[in-house]
């Protein structure tokens, strides 16, 4: 079975007035289809900007300085940013593990997740209220109709990061992140 995403030798580099800072040094690693895999490690050891690396989510500051991201074979390092946009969230998501991070305060959480499906699917405003509440339905959160016109801070801290992998979920993602 091919693999589905595969890391070789990652390094990542911050540049800061003081010098370049080397986040990652040569992580490699290899997840097949329909596999689980859990990045482990103290504080501050490279696990987020591993993953940050994969979605090309480092800032101004950070850049892939050597190794291979490969997605389904194809070198995810080498994509522009206008190329990975179109592959974030429709093939590969990260779910925050604060989603406070993630999620809009001012727009209610059916809003936020319609305006993807309207945006990324092609769904009328109709189909996206219905699937929206459908998906929050299946991630377990009660009275999902209800809920859908709520504002993240009305969530737990847990139902946000159901929120989350909800969304993850409406887009079909084939790999997603829960850090």
């Amino acid at each position: 079975m091919n693999n589905l995403l595969e890391l070789d030798n990652l390094q990542t580099t911050f540049r800061t007035r003081d010098g370049d800072v080397h986040a990652v040094r040569g992580v490699s690693f290899h997840v097949q289809p329909g596999e689980l895999v859990g990045i482990v490690g103290e504080s501050g050891c490279g696990k987020s900007v591993t993953c940050k690396s994969i979605i090309q989510l480092l800032g101004s500051n950070g850049r892939i300085t050597g190794g291979q991201i490969r997605f389904d074979n194809d070198d995810l390092a080498q994509k522009t940013p206008k190329q990975m946009r179109a592959i974030r969230g429709n093939q590969i998501a990260m779910i925050f593990q604060d989603p406070m991070t993630a999620l809009n305060p001012v727009v209610t959480i059916g809003r936020q997740m319609s305006e993807i499906l309207m945006r990324n699917k092609g769904l009328n405003k109709k189909a996206a209220r219905a699937t929206s509440i459908a998906m929050l339905e299946k991630v377990g959160i009660a009275e999902a109709e209800r809920r859908y016109d709520q504002y993240p801070h009305e969530f737990s801290g847990g139902m946000r990061q159901r929120v989350m992998i909800a969304i993850a979920a409406l887009l079909r993602s084939q790999t997603a992140d829960r850090r």
